[in-house]
This record gives structure tokens, sequence and C-alpha cells, in this order.
């Protein structure tokens, strides 16, 4: 998978337009508000993927990734 990739369902806070957005992969359109606070989206973004236990994809304003979380659904099975 590439770097900027996300795969299918995940959910995704990115830089778009001088704010701070989530999505789900799939769509077009951002869901929520746009926040000028990198940690107000990510925040956001934390809720719905623990609503739906998919991986949370957070990238840096260049659009590579920083961070990915499971909350719990690791899609590897790797100990540890």
């Amino acid at each position: 998978m590439k770097e900027n990739a996300v795969a299918q369902g995940e959910i995704e806070t990115f830089w778009e337009d001088s704010a701070w957005k989530n999505r789900r992969e799939g769509t077009n359109g951002a869901f929520g508000a746009g926040y000028s606070i990198k940690d107000e989206a990510i925040v956001a973004g934390r809720e719905a993927v623990q609503s739906v236990t998919v991986e949370h994809v957070i990238k840096n304003q260049d659009g590579t990734i920083s961070e990915k979380n499971s909350y719990g659904h690791d899609p590897r099975n790797i100990p540890g």
C-alpha cells in the first residue's frame, strides 16, 4: 500500500482548504466541521472510528501519514 493511500472504510484526518477535516475513505466530502486546530479534528475522527471499529489515519499538512490507530480493532495479528 502506498504511504498516502487509505484502506477501505478507514477514517482519515487531513488538511484541506486551510482547515483540518475528517472523511471516510471512499467518500468525496468531509464529515463534521472543519477545524483550525489539528488536535480538535483528531478527537472528532477518533470518536467516529471508535463507533465503527476501523483504523484512524492521521495525516500531516503535506499528506504524509503521521499516525495510524486502530482502537481495539487491529487489522494485523502482531503481538505487542
